[in-house]
């Protein structure tokens, strides 16, 4: 591992509280991962990627703004990543996984704020993620009230721009979502000073897609009864592609995909025939919230797939490429992005469709439906998806947690009690 600690000190990190982090996140990911039995070979990229999570990709994007490049951090998949990159910047992900964060969000924010929001905010203000170091401007959105104030707080000394989310799904609203979209395309040439032409935004919608046929290449090998990869792996694949790459993460996930599908043919599979397969819904998992698939998978069952942004989600859909003018291309991306169901549209039978679909499609045998606390919209949209589930016949299970351990006890209980209900 390469010693990146000159990098975070000219970066102004607090050194001394990032090394507490650095201690407790390789014990963390050895319990999780590491303990795990006949994982794919192919999995030791995202083992390298994780243990240098804040030194190899950082030192990346460090070395694309020394030769004149920008550099965005995004919160949000509604976020259209392909108008960055077609402006020869890159977009990254930002930290919010962990409760090594979240106090340092409460000193600015409520207590009763979803704990993503807390650790974002406390991951900057403590200095202790480079990515919210390195990146030039933020890209916020308006998917809830949390995040809306949490972004004047996080605006008050690095250039924000917001991207306004309609709550509908009407014709107007994808039109107004492509007017945003627009804007925002303005508002990236300016910040960069590179023009974003109809050629580099095919080449980047292409790009983006490449990833995203590279998840539902994964996704689709999940669907099989012998399952070659565990959820808690694939879970981490999708925290990673958040973050890495877009080129080198398609490169690596589609070589992982062609080891999977041999264990495919080969009857490998990381669990016992007649193991219980968990869809989980909800809401997002950041890197490094591993709890509830590392519950799951050490009390007898197994996740098969994730109806989350860090999921299907991300990758479902892709943008049409065979538009060859930017306005077409814009109103391309509007459509696309408007298709992902996310809690804070009224009305979301959609998403309640996705989940039975998914269901059906995975061969799930159960749903955790899962609610980081105090969020209020995938929590009262908990009723109606839990409703829809009991009428459709598919057992379901509500949780609510947060990123602390205390209540991982309870927990297993309530999961053990579930799959063994689902055994009898």
């Amino acid at each position: 591992m390469a010693d990146y600690r000159k990098m975070w000190e000219d970066l102004g990190m607090d050194l001394e509280t990032h090394d507490q982090l650095c201690a407790v996140l390789p014990q963390a990911f050895g319990d999780v991962y590491l303990s795990q039995e006949n994982r794919p070979e192919g999995m030791d990229y995202y083992n390298m990627v994780v243990a240098d999570i804040h030194g190899i990709r950082p030192a990346e994007l460090i070395e694309h703004q020394k030769k004149g490049g920008k550099v965005f951090g995004t919160f949000c998949v509604y976020v259209p990543d392909e108008i960055v990159f077609a402006a020869d910047a890159i977009a990254t992900g930002l930290c919010g996984g962990s409760q090594f964060w979240v106090p340092g969000g409460e000193k600015v924010l409520p207590t009763n704020t979803c704990p993503l929001i807390k650790a974002s905010v406390g991951a900057r203000l403590d200095r202790t993620c480079p990515f919210f170091r390195i990146a030039d401007m933020y890209v916020g959105e308006t998917t809830c009230d949390g995040k809306k104030k949490a972004w004047e707080i996080l605006g008050e000394d690095v250039p924000i721009h917001i991207m306004d989310l309609p709550q509908m799904k009407r014709a107007k609203d994808i039109k107004a979502w492509a007017e945003e979209i627009e804007t925002f395309k303005n508002a990236v040439e300016t910040f960069t000073g590179n023009q974003i032409t109809a050629e580099k935004l095919s080449e980047s919608i292409k790009l983006i897609n490449g990833k995203r046929r590279a998840l539902e290449r994964l996704y689709e090998l999940r669907k099989n009864e012998k399952l070659p990869i565990s959820g808690c792996d694939a879970l981490l694949i999708s925290q990673i592609a958040f973050y890495d790459d877009p080129g080198r993460f398609t490169k690596m996930t589609n070589a992982l995909c062609d080891e999977l599908e041999q264990r495919v043919k080969d009857g490998v599979s990381v669990v016992p025939a007649g193991t219980k397969r968990i869809l989980l819904t909800g809401t997002p998992l950041a890197i490094p919230n591993w709890k509830l698939h590392n519950i799951v998978e050490t009390s007898g069952g197994i996740v098969v797939c994730e109806e989350m942004c860090t999921g299907t989600r991300y990758f479902e859909h892709l943008v049409d490429e065979t538009k060859t003018e930017v306005p077409e291309q814009i109103e391309a991306l509007a459509e696309r992005y408007m298709n992902i169901n996310c809690a804070c549209f009224t009305p979301n039978t959609g998403r309640i469709d996705d989940i039975v679909r998914l269901a059906k499609e995975y061969k799930a045998d159960g749903i955790i439906d899962v609610n980081l606390k105090f969020c209020n919209l995938y929590d009262t949209e908990g009723y109606l998806v839990e409703r829809a589930l009991k009428d459709a016949g598919i057992p379901v299970l509500g949780i609510e947690t947060d990123y602390t351990d205390s209540d991982a006890q309870q927990l297993r209980t309530r999961v053990s009690a579930f799959i063994e209900m689902l055994n009898n």
